[in-house]
């Protein structure tokens, strides 16, 4: 009896045993398979060659190969190997075609990928045309007639527009600077839902006319709160030390907004009464009143420079005014609206603002020119908010509609609504303002919402009086 390779099928020349399949092999065979897969190769499991045992055998007759003995089994291997070779070429066929779909699906997404570069490229030229327009090239505003027919009061020097142009190039490389990294303090979006209050402060504002209207924190020290309330009173809270650092009083009326000015121990703050004060923080006392308006003032914003600040009113009017010497420098009207004015906020780069109004449009405004240049209809309730996003491509807005609308300034459109249930009001244009109905545990309106540096703190204000605080 001859033996026979397991593998080859063949009489083997020099024939060894496997241990682990008892099978014979021809040892060269097996010693490849081995080097190459590390197992038997019948029963796959672990076999060195080492473990292999030789035959002691005579030399054998090795029989003729049943394919070379006769012409019917030499076509038989010619048909097969035939066979073969078809197989091949029809797989080689079926992967040229499959490259060739690649290709042209690779092809057609870089000209599509080609013609979005080359529109987006004319959306930027565009975009970078209107934008020039927008911007003050130089010199001075010169005190002129306001919109037909509407009167301009209290009109004095305006501010050096190439300061303003300054500043807004400044904080414009600044921004960009920031965009290419996030600072790693940064608390992530995911985590503001594990925020916990950790404090709670009641006794800001007194206890017969409760309610806090507005909030602000002092931007180069978060630790310093500032709040507006019913009581007509400003109080300046320290976080850290848990006490009140000044009550400034002055105001006839409630104090709807404030503003902590970012460099300066100064704070502004807005009322009903029609007027703005300018409050020196270590003096405790009034430093300026300036008296734009000749009715209430619904909305504040102070300038990049922290030399100016912005004003709406019931009036119709919006002013700018200098806070060092409180005059007004320029009050305008939109002559077409008719309307109250509702909010106000500067852009980042201060070269252009918007304001709110009691019939639900927001407007968007050039300062050099004091002209209205872009409108964003969409609400359907006076508008309560406005913030501009710190890129300035963005902007936020909130009505009485229960509604918040995100903007896109760029494409001068709408591209998000969210609708909060039937009976909420927008009064802070935040991207957290879901959370303010859901999460904070006030018992009134929640009327005021800060982020400390880096979000690593939450502050927010109420008509029940108390200011509270959340944390990680």
């Amino acid at each position: 009896m001859s033996l026979i390779c397991a593998i080859s099928n063949e009489v083997p020349e020099h024939p060894c045993v496997s241990p682990v399949s008892n099978q014979v092999f021809e040892r060269r065979l097996v010693e490849k398979y081995i080097a190459e897969n590390g197992a038997d190769p019948v029963t796959g499991q672990p076999l060195s060659e080492e473990q292999l045992v030789d035959i002691k055998v005579s030399h054998p007759i090795r029989p003729k190969a049943p394919s070379s003995t006769s012409i019917p089994a030499i076509l038989k291997a010619l048909q097969d190997e035939w066979d073969a070779v078809m197989l091949h070429s029809f797989t080689l066929r079926q992967q040229l075609q499959t490259t060739r779909q690649e290709l042209s699906h690779a092809l057609y997404q870089h000209d599509a990928a080609c013609r979005v570069i080359a529109r987006l490229t004319k959306e930027v030229t565009a975009a970078r045309e209107a934008l020039a327009t927008l911007k003050p090239q130089a010199g001075l505003v010169v005190p002129q007639a306001a919109p037909a027919s509407q009167p301009v009061a209290n009109m004095g020097k305006s501010p050096s527009l190439s300061q303003l142009q300054d500043k807004a190039t400044v904080l414009t490389t600044e921004r960009k600077k920031r965009g290419k990294t996030v600072p790693e303090e940064l608390v992530r979006a995911e985590d503001l839902s594990k925020y916990r209050q950790v404090a709670s402060h009641v006794g800001l504002h007194s206890a017969s006319v409760p309610g806090i209207l507005s909030l602000d924190l002092c931007p180069t020290d978060t630790n310093k709160v500032l709040t507006g309330g019913a009581d007509k009173n400003v109080v300046v809270f320290d976080k850290r030390e848990e006490q009140i650092v000044a009550t400034l009083k002055g105001h006839a009326k409630k104090v709807t907004s404030v503003i902590y000015h970012p460099s300066q121990s100064v704070v502004f703050s807005a009322s009903p009464d029609s007027t703005i004060r300018v409050w020196s923080v270590s003096g405790g006392n009034c430093a300026q009143v300036i008296r734009a308006h000749e009715a209430g003032v619904t909305g504040l914003s102070l300038h990049a420079t922290g030399d100016y600040l912005l004003s709406s009113s019931e009036d119709q009017f919006w002013a700018f005014s200098d806070i060092q010497t409180g005059r007004v420098l320029t009050k305008v009207t939109d002559e077409t609206a008719g309307c109250a004015l509702t909010c106000a906020q500067f852009h980042p780069d201060g070269l252009i603002f918007g304001t709110g109004t009691a019939d639900s449009q927001i407007k968007i405004w050039d300062l050099k020119e004091r002209t209205n240049v872009a409108n964003f209809p969409g609400h359907s309730g006076p508008v309560t908010a406005i913030a501009f996003s710190e890129n300035g491509y963005y902007l936020a807005t909130g009505a009485q509609d229960s509604s918040l609308k995100l903007w896109d300034l760029r494409k001068l459109k709408n591209f998000k609504t969210i609708t909060l249930d039937s009976g909420y009001e927008v009064k802070i244009a935040t991207v957290v303002i879901l959370r303010i109905i859901l999460y904070f545990n006030h018992s009134g309106l929640v009327t005021g919402v800060a982020f400390g540096e880096h979000a690593q703190f939450l502050t927010s204000a109420g008509m029940d009086r108390s200011l509270k605080f959340y944390s990680l």
